[in-house]
C-alpha cells in the first residue's frame, strides 16, 4: 500500500495506543480532532494516531503529544461534526515525527516510517512465537467469559511482531507501558518486555480469581448457612424449644453476673430472664424486655471515675483560665476539691448556682468537672412540664423511655459525673404532674440514694452524683426544693471584669473563629471600654461576645478589600454598631425638681431607675403610673403621708389640697414592684414640694416605715454594680445594708460615696440639704392632737 505524501493530520489519544496491524473503534469528540479527521477524509483517509503524554490534560501544543505514533487508515466513519464521530482505524505502519506543519489550524505531521529490526533467526522467532502463545493463552483463561474464539486466532497467527502488537492492544497494562512497547524497533526486545509485562498481567489476574473464589465460596457458605438456620428453626418452633433465645439470655446472664447488682435490682433482672425465656420473639413484649435488660446491663452501678489526685494550686490555675473574677464562687469550688483530697470516698455535693444571664454559671460546671477529672453531663430543664421527663415512663406504655437523669447517667458511663441541671427555675407545672416535685428525691442526699426511675424500676444510687443547678431567680424554684441546695450567687460582672474578660477571652476566640490574626486588627482599651458601657447594657458577657463577633466580622470585610491592618478607634464604633445604644443615663440629666434616681434589681442584674413626680391641679390626690405593683404603690402612699407630716419645714407655705401629685417611673411597660424604693419615692416627693433638686448623680435604695424608720432592703451587690456602670458617684442606703459591701468589688466602691441612714430625716438632709434633725415628731402626738381612749361602746 502506498504511503500518504506531505504533511499527515495527527488525531491525538487519550487513553490508548494503536499498534501496527491491529484494528481499533475510537471516538472522536474535540473540536481539532473532529477537524483532523475531516482532513484526513480528504487525503485517502490517512491519519497518525498519537498518544498524549498527560491523558487527564488537553493538547495546547505538539510538546503534549509523543514522538512516535501509528499511520492507521480510517475504515470507516459515523456520526457528524457536531455530535461527534465514531470511526474504525486499522494500523499499518510505526512512524517517527519529524517535524510539524506549520500555521495549520490542527496538528499536520511530516513522518519517516521505523521498520522493524529483526535481529534473531528463525529458531529463536520460533520460540518466541511459542511462548507468546502460551503465556497469552494462560492470560485468557483467567479472564471471565468465553475466550476460546480468541485463542483459536492466537494458534492461528505465525508472525511474532503481528502476534506481538495484538498481545499488547488487549491487554490491561498501563498506557505509559504500552507506549514504550509501541517505540520498541527492536523485535527481540519488544517481545522479551512484553512476556515481562504479560506475566505480570497474569499474576494479578491470579489474585483477583483467587479473591473471587475466596469471595463466591464465603457467600455460598453463608447462604447455606442461613437456609440451615432458618430450617433449625422452623424444626424447634415446631418442637416448642427455640434456641435462640437460650443464647440471648446466657448472654445477659453474663453480663448480669459481672455488673454485682444490688439484691433488689438483682432479682428484678432474673425476673426479666425468666419472662424473656418463655416469651415469643414476634411478641412486642419481647423487645420491651430486651430493652429494659439492655438498659440494666448498660447503667454504671458500680462503675466510678478514677481518682485524680490533682494539686489544688494546679484547680485554682485552672479555674482562673476559664474564668475571670468570680472569686466567691472559685473558693467554694476550690473547699470542695479540698474535702475530696483529703475524704476521697466523699459524697457528691448539690450547689444551686444563681446569677443573671452570661456570667458563666453553665460553664463553671464544665470546669469542675475538667478539675476532677470526671465525666460531664447537662440537662435543661427549661419549660420542662412533665415529671415523666425526669422519673421515665412506666413501661406499660409503648415507646416508654427512661427518664433524662438515667439515660445520662447511661451516657456517661460513670456513676459520679458533673451533673449540671440548666435553668431549674423555669419548669413549670401541668396535668402531667410537678416535676419540681419530682427534684426533690432527685435533689435530696437522704434520698437519692435510691432514686426511683418507672423506667428502670429498681433503685440507683445517685449519692455520688455531682449537682450543680443553675438559675436566674430564687423566685421560680420552690421553697422544699431551695432548702436542698447550697445557694451561691453570681452577680454581674463590674466594668473592669468586662474588659479584662473581653480583652483576654472574647476577643482572642473570635479572631480564631473568623479567621483573622491578631496583628491584623488594632484596638485600644478605651475602644473596649466604650463598647462595654455605651452599646451593651448586661449583667453576663453574651452581649459583649456579640460586639466583639460584629467587630470582626467588620474587619474581615476591610481585609478582603485589600487593608491589611485595620484600627478600630472611637470613631469607627458608630460605624460598625450605629448609633451608641445606652448613653449615659445619669449624667446626661438635668437636675430636676421632683425626679430622683433609684436603684432597682432584676433576675438579669441590678439597673437604675428614675422616679418622677408632678403637681396638677386637683383635690389632694395622688395619680401612678408606670406599671407599679401593689408593694410599690403602699410605699407611695407611706411616703405621701411621712411628707404631709413634715410640710412645715419643708414647704409651709404649700397646700396639699389643691393640687394632685402625679408619680411616674419611666418604662411603662415593664412591671414594678418591692419596697426597696421608699425613700426614692419619699425624696421625689420632698424635692417636688420644696423645689429642690436631687443631685442626678446620687442614687438610693432602702424600704420606709410609717415612722420614718429606713429599712435594709436585697440586692445590693447587683445595685451598686448597676449604679457604677450607670456613672452615680453617691449612693444613700439602709446602715444595716453597709455589710452587704463587702461583696462588691473594691474598683466599685472606691469610686462611689456611701451614705448610711437610719430615718428619713437623715435622708432628706443629704439628699436635699434640708435640716430636719430638730423637727418635733413628737409633737404629732401632743395631747392636743389625741383623741381620749375608752373602754366600752363608747363613742369619740
Amino acid at each position: 500500500m502506498s504511503m500518504p505524501v506531505g504533511a499527515i493530520p495527527v488525531l491525538p489519544l487519550k487513553n490508548t495506543v494503536i499498534y501496527p496491524s491491529v484494528t481499533q473503534n475510537l471516538r472522536v469528540g474535540r473540536d481539532k480532532s473532529i477537524r483532523a479527521v475531516d482532513l484526513a477524509a480528504l487525503k485517502n483517509n490517512w491519519i497518525l494516531t498519537v498518544a498524549q503524554k498527560h491523558p487527564d490534560q488537553t493538547v495546547e501544543s505538539i510538546d503534549d503529544l509523543h514522538e512516535i505514533g501509528t499511520l492507521c487508515k480510517i475504515e470507516s466513519i459515523k456520526g457528524t461534526p457536531d455530535s461527534g464521530y465514531f470511526i474504525v482505524v486499522r494500523g499499518y505502519y510505526r512512524m517517527k515525527i519529524t517535524s510539524y506543519k506549520a500555521e495549520s489550524e490542527i496538528f499536520e505531521a511530516y513522518t519517516e516510517r521505523l521498520d522493524d529490526i529483526v535481529d534473531i533467526d528463525e529458531t529463536t522467532q520460533s520460540a518466541f512465537l511459542s511462548s507468546l502463545r502460551e503465556i497469552s493463552n494462560s492470560v485468557l483463561r483467567l479472564l471471565p467469559g468465553n475466550t476460546d474464539q480468541i485463542q483459536e486466532l492466537i494458534a492461528g497467527i505465525e508472525d511474532v511482531s503481528l502476534l506481538s502488537h495484538l498481545a499488547a492492544a488487549n491487554s490491561e497494562i498501563a498506557l505509559n507501558e504500552k507506549q514504550k512497547l509501541l517505540e520498541m524497533v527492536n523485535l527481540k526486545d519488544r517481545v522479551m518486555y512484553l512476556l515481562n509485562l504479560l506475566q505480570q498481567y497474569k499474576g494479578t489476574l491470579e489474585v483477583q480469581q483467587d479473591i473471587r473464589s475466596k469471595l463466591h465460596s464465603k457467600l455460598g457458605q453463608t447462604q447455606r448457612e442461613h437456609i440451615l438456620r432458618e430450617q433449625l428453626k422452623t424444626i424447634k418452633e415446631e418442637l416448642g424449644d427455640d434456641g435462640d433465645e437460650v443464647s440471648v439470655t446466657d448472654d445477659y446472664k453474663i453480663k448480669i453476673a459481672a455488673l454485682q447488682l444490688p439484691q433488689e435490682t438483682l432479682e428484678l433482672a432474673q425476673q426479666q430472664l425468666k419472662k424473656l425465656q418463655n416469651s415469643n420473639t414476634q411478641s412486642p413484649e419481647y423487645q420491651m424486655i430486651r430493652s429494659h435488660l439492655d438498659l440494666i446491663c448498660a447503667l454504671p452501678w458500680n462503675k466510678s471515675s478514677e481518682f485524680k489526685d490533682f494539686d489544688i494550686l494546679e484547680a485554682e490555675k485552672t479555674l482562673d483560665l476559664d474564668h475571670y473574677g468570680l472569686a466567691k464562687i472559685k473558693k467554694r469550688i476550690l473547699q470542695h476539691l479540698a474535702v475530696l483530697k483529703l475524704k476521697k470516698d466523699k459524697r457528691g455535693s448539690i450547689l444551686l448556682f444563681i446569677g443573671p444571664p452570661g456570667v458563666g454559671k453553665t460553664s463553671l460546671g464544665q470546669s469542675i468537672a475538667k478539675v476532677l477529672g470526671k465525666k460531664y453531663q447537662r440537662v435543661s430543664l427549661g419549660g420542662l412540664r412533665d415529671e415523666s421527663e425526669l422519673r421515665g415512663h412506666r413501661r406499660t406504655y409503648i415507646g416508654a423511655l427512661p427518664g433524662r437523669i438515667i439515660s445520662s447517667l447511661k451516657k456517661a458511663g460513670e456513676n459520679d459525673p458533673v451533673f449540671v441541671l440548666d435553668e431549674i427555675d423555669k419548669m413549670s407545672r401541668s396535668y402531667s404532674g410537678d416535676p419540681a416535685s419530682a427534684m426533690l428525691e432527685v435533689l435530696d442526699p437522704e434520698q437519692n440514694t435510691a432514686f426511683a426511675d418507672h423506667y428502670l424500676d429498681t433503685p440507683f444510687d445517685l449519692s455520688k452524683v455531682f449537682f450543680i443547678a443553675t438559675a436566674n431567680s430564687l423566685e421560680g424554684i420552690p421553697l422544699p426544693l431551695l432548702d436542698r441546695m447550697e445557694v451561691i450567687d453570681l452577680s454581674g460582672y463590674t466594668t473592669s471584669e468586662k474588659f479584662h474578660i473581653a480583652k483576654t477571652h472574647l476577643l482572642p476566640k473570635q479572631l480564631s473563629e473568623h479567621g483573622i490574626d491578631p496583628t491584623q486588627i488594632l484596638m485600644t482599651d478605651e475602644v473596649i471600654l466604650r463598647i462595654i458601657s455605651h452599646y451593651t447594657r448586661e449583667a453576663g458577657v453574651r452581649d459583649l461576645q456579640r460586639k466583639m463577633a460584629q467587630i470582626c466580622r467588620y474587619a474581615s470585610e476591610k481585609i478582603i478589600r485589600g487593608e491589611k491592618t485595620l484600627t478600630v478607634d472611637l470613631n469607627s464604633l458608630e460605624d460598625i454598631f450605629g448609633q451608641e445604644r445606652y448613653p449615659n443615663e445619669v449624667t446626661d440629666i438635668v437636675a430636676t425638681p421632683g425626679v430622683v434616681t433609684g436603684l432597682a434589681w432584676t433576675p438579669v442584674g441590678g439597673d437604675i431607675l428614675f422616679i418622677e413626680t408632678a403637681l396638677v391641679p386637683g383635690k389632694g390626690d395622688m395619680i401612678i403610673t408606670g406599671q407599679l405593683g401593689d408593694v410599690m404603690k403602699e410605699s407611695a402612699q407611706i411616703a405621701k403621708s411621712l411628707i404631709k407630716a413634715r410640710m412645715a419645714v419643708l414647704a409651709p407655705t404649700f397646700d396639699f389640697s389643691k393640687f394632685d401629685i402625679h408619680l411616674h417611673v419611666p418604662s411603662g411597660a415593664t412591671p414594678k414592684d418591692g419596697p426597696s424604693a421608699g425613700i426614692t419615692l419619699l425624696s421625689s416627693l420632698a424635692s417636688l414640694v420644696s423645689r429642690r433638686a436631687v443631685n442626678p448623680k446620687m442614687a438610693m435604695t432602702g424600704e420606709i416605715t410609717l415612722r420614718g424608720k429606713v429599712t435594709p432592703v436585697g440586692g445590693i451587690k447587683e445595685k451598686v454594680i448597676a449604679a457604677h456602670r450607670a456613672g452615680v458617684t453617691e449612693i444613700i442606703m439602709c446602715n444595716k445594708n453597709e455589710k452587704d459591701l463587702k461583696d462588691v468589688p473594691p474598683e466599685v466602691t472606691t469610686q462611689i460615696k456611701f451614705h448610711f441612714v437610719e430615718n428619713i430625716n437623715q435622708v432628706l438632709s443629704i439628699a436635699l440639704g434640708v435640716d430636719l434633725f430638730h423637727w418635733d415628731e413628737e409633737s404629732l402626738y401632743s395631747p392636743n392632737n389625741l383623741i381620749p381612749y375608752t373602754s366600752g361602746n363608747s363613742q369619740t
